[in-house]
C-alpha cells in the first residue's frame, strides 16, 4: 500500500544523572568527591533510504523513543552516551512539527538529520566542590531530551510531473519513455499511486518523470484521488500537461485544460507559475481541425504544444527534447529549509509553576516552561542574559526563591546553569 503521510511521536533520550561518589583509597587522606558526569541521551536521527518508497511502516509503529544516557560512576567515570535512534524514511520526506506545522527537516539528501536532540548528562558532585563546600553530597540529574509530535509527508523528488485528467495517457507516456511499468487500462483511476520513471536522453543525460494519478475538478478539496497526491507535484521542476485532444470521453479538451490548471492554482498558487508544456495525446482519434483549434488555444496562453500518440510513441521525441532543454535552464529540485524553533516567552505558558529545593545550600530550580524558554537563549550574549533575568522576574522565579529563603550570595542552579543569587 502506498502511504505518503504519517503521524508519529518522537522523543530523544534523557541525559544520564551525575554521580555522587567520594575517593576512598588506603593511605590517601581526604580523597574528595569523584562522581562522574552522566552521558548524553540518544538523538533522533532521520536518514533517507532509497530502498523505501512509502511511509507504510509508520502506520503500525507510532512512537519512537531513544535511549537514556548512562549515569555517571565513581572514580570520575563519565556515563556512556546513548546510541542515536536512526529512523529510515523514503527520499523526499518532509518532517513537520504537528502543532505548529514548522519544518524540522527535509530528508532529500544522503546526510543524516538530527530532528530531536538528546538531553545533556547531569554533573557529578566534583562540579559542586568549593573551598567552603568540600564534601558535596549531591549531583545533577540529566536534562530531558527533546520530544515532538511530527507529521511525515512524502513529496516525490522528480524533475517532471505529468498532470491531467484520468485516462488521457499519462501512464502510457511514462511507460514508453522509461522503464517504469504502470498498470494501463481504459478506465478512470487505473493509476492509484504515483509512478517514477527515469528517462534516458543518451550520453549520461537523464531526468526523472513522475506520473501523478489523474486529477479531476475539485481535487484540491479532496475529490477523487487528486487531493492525496497533489503534494507530489510541488517539488517538480516543471510540469507536462497531457490532454486528450480528441475528446474521446465526451469532454471538451479546452475545458479540461483550464480545469486542471485551476485545481493546481487552488492547491498551491506557486504551481500556477511552474514552467509547463502541453502534450495533446490521442491525435489518431482527433481531426486535424480539433488539433489545430486546441493548439491555437494553448499557444495563445503562452504554452508550447506538442501533438503526440503516446501508445505508438509517435512524435514523443520532440517533446522529450523540449523537456530536456527546459530542465537545463531551471533550478534544481526544491529543497525545504528547516525552520528555527520560535523564541518562547513567559506569556506563551499558562502554567508558571516552579519547583525549588535547597540541597546543601544550593537552590535548584525546575520548571518545564523554564526549560523550554532556556533552549532559545544564548548565555554568551549580554542582551540574552538580561532577557533571561527578566524571564526569571516576570515568571515569578525570583519571588519563589526568596520565599524559600534564598539570599544574596547563595548559589542557584537552573538545569545546566549556575549563578550567585542577587535580588
Amino acid at each position: 500500500m502506498f502511504v505518503d503521510k504519517a503521524h508519529i511521536k518522537i522523543k530523544a533520550g534523557d541525559g544520564g544523572d551525575g554521580a555522587v561518589a567520594f575517593h576512598r583509597e588506603k593511605y590517601v587522606a581526604a580523597g574528595g568527591p569523584d562522581g562522574g558526569d552522566g552521558g548524553r541521551g540518544g538523538n533522533i536521527v532521520f536518514v533517507a533510504d532509497t530502498n523505501l518508497s512509502t511511509l507504510a511502516d509508520f502506520r503500525y509503529k507510532r512512537k519512537y523513543i531513544a535511549k537514556k544516557g548512562e549515569n555517571g560512576k565513581g572514580g570520575r567515570c563519565r556515563g556512556k552516551n546513548a546510541d542515536d535512534l536512526i529512523i529510515r524514511v523514503p527520499m523526499g520526506t518532509l518532517i513537520k512539527e504537528e502543532s505548529s506545522n514548522r519544518i524540522l527537516a527535509d530528508i532529500s539528501d544522503d546526510e543524516p538529520h538530527i530532528v530531536a536532540k538528546g538531553g545533556k548528562g547531569g554533573w557529578g558532585n566534583p562540579h559542586f566542590a568549593t573551598p567552603v563546600r568540600q564534601v558535596p553530597r549531591f549531583a545533577k540529574p540529566g536534562l530531558p531530551g527533546e520530544e515532538f509530535d511530527v507529521v511525515l509527508e512524502l513529496k516525490l523528488l522528480a524533475d517532471v510531473g505529468l498532470v491531467g485528467f484520468p485516462n488521457v495517457g499519462k501512464s502510457t507516456l511514462i511507460s514508453v519513455v522509461s522503464q517504469a511499468k504502470p498498470e494501463i487500462a481504459n478506465y478512470h483511476f487505473t493509476t492509484i499511486t504515483p509512478v517514477l520513471g527515469v528517462v534516458s536522453m543518451g550520453e549520461g543525460s537523464s531526468f526523472v518523470m513522475a506520473d501523478i494519478p489523474g486529477l479531476i475538478e475539485g481535487a484540491w478539496q479532496g475529490t477523487g484521488l487528486g487531493h492525496q497526491f497533489l503534494r507530489h507535484i510541488e517539488r517538480c521542476r516543471m510540469l507536462v500537461h497531457i490532454v486528450d485532444v480528441s475528446g474521446s470521453e465526451g469532454r471538451d479538451p479546452k475545458e479540461d485544460f483550464d480545469a486542471i490548471n485551476s485545481e493546481l492554482e487552488k492547491f498551491n498558487p506557486e504551481l500556477a507559475e511552474r514552467p509547463m508544456i502541453v502534450a495533446g495525446n490521442k491525435c489518431d482519434m482527433a481531426t486535424d481541425e480539433q488539433i489545430e483549434e486546441f493548439k491555437q488555444y494553448v499557444t495563445e496562453k503562452g504554452y508550447d504544444f506538442f501533438p503526440i500518440m503516446a501508445a505508438i510513441r509517435y512524435d514523443v521525441d520532440p517533446l522529450l527534447k523540449k523537456i530536456q532543454e527546459m530542465l537545463s535552464q531551471l533550478p534544481p529540485i526544491a529543497r525545504y529549509e528547516a525552520e528555527p524553533a520560535p523564541v518562547l516567552t513567559v506569556e506563551d505558558f499558562d502554567d508558571h509553576s516552579v519547583t525549588i529545593k535547597n540541597v546543601n545550600g544550593i537552590y535548584t530550580v525546575e520548571a518545564d516552561w523554564l526549560l523550554q524558554v532556556m533552549r532559545g537563549i544564548n548565555f554568551d550574549d549580554y542582551e540574552s542574559l538580561n532577557y533571561f533575568q527578566r524571564v526569571l522576574t516576570n515568571g515569578g522565579v525570583i519571588e519563589a526563591l526568596k520565599e524559600k529563603g534564598c539570599q544574596d550570595g547563595d548559589t542557584v542552579s537552573i538545569y545546566d546553569l549556575e549563578f550567585e543569587f542577587i535580588s
